[in-house]
């Protein structure tokens, strides 16, 4: 029994001592470190500088370094390659063409845009026919123009001056026997009145519409006589009156002329027919 137990004790001492210099490591799987954190055959064969002098130094054999002399593990896990996904051409599916669909809303209208540049000229047209004749032109006229060469003194009433030379009446319109003027075309008239005053006298009078006074002419007393006038612009109505009327007796009133000049004349036309646009 004290023979198996030394012999027991030598082979122990004999695995616990280490290798010779330049010798392999042991294949001794255990005694290999973490693969991770071994280094290579090339690297562990060369002793460091100081192994080398620290064994010069004790007289002790180099300590070789443990290298790897298995295969590195099996990762754990590992990433799925990336593999591309096959790319499909949609042209060589494409279907029939369907029917045609409902016509949507009417969208809003958009902004205005900017007015273009003008085109050219167009060829010149045909000639086109001939029109319907139109209506036949009617033209309106009036007019008139008369004077006086007898003088005239105020009375009692109200006297209508009676003219006694005609230089224009057309269609006589004016009446000279009754010294007015009827209205035929109905419109805007053009009126005058001239007379000649009488010194040391008044002179009053009134262009008259259907029996109202219009406009007045008005002369004071003077030791002199003068020529004077008076104007207005009508709208009559047809069948409408205009003279001229001399003021009442109530104050000396008079209008000059003799039978060898004429002093007083009262004239009128038509300005713009009433069915004219």
């Amino acid at each position: 029994m004290e023979g198996l137990g030394a012999l027991g004790v030598l082979l122990l001492s004999c695995l616990l001592l280490p290798s010779p210099a330049g010798s392999q490591s042991s294949p001794d799987r255990r005694l290999q470190t973490d693969p991770e954190e071994a280094p290579t055959q090339h690297h562990a064969a060369r002793p460091t500088r100081e192994q080398k002098a620290g064994g010069a130094q004790e007289g002790l054999p180099l300590r070789p370094r443990c290298v790897r002399c298995c295969e590195l593990p099996e990762p754990r896990f590992s990433y799925p390659q990336y593999q591309p996904l096959p790319q499909i051409n949609m042209t060589i599916l494409k279907g029939e063409k369907g029917d045609r669909g409902e016509r949507g809303m009417q969208g809003k209208f958009g902004k205005m845009g900017v007015a273009g540049s003008r085109g050219h000229a167009g060829p010149k047209g045909q000639k086109g026919s001939v029109g319907a004749p139109g209506e036949r032109c009617k033209s309106h006229y009036a007019a008139f123009s008369v004077g006086r060469k007898k003088p005239l003194h105020s009375n009692d009433y109200y006297q209508t001056l009676i003219f006694d030379t005609e230089f224009v009446n057309l269609y006589d319109h004016f009446n000279m026997f009754t010294g007015k003027f009827y209205c035929y075309v109905p419109g805007i008239y053009y009126f005058s009145l001239n007379v000649h005053t009488w010194n040391q006298k008044e002179t009053y009078l009134h262009i008259v519409r259907n029996g109202a006074e219009v406009v007045i002419l008005y002369a004071q007393v003077s030791d002199r006589s003068i020529m004077q006038s008076q104007s207005v612009m009508l709208e009559l109505r047809e069948q409408d009156e205009v003279w001229v009327r001399l003021y009442k007796g109530e104050r000396e009133n008079a209008v000059f002329s003799d039978e060898y000049d004429t002093y007083i004349t009262f004239s009128g036309h038509l300005i713009k027919y009433s069915g004219d646009p």
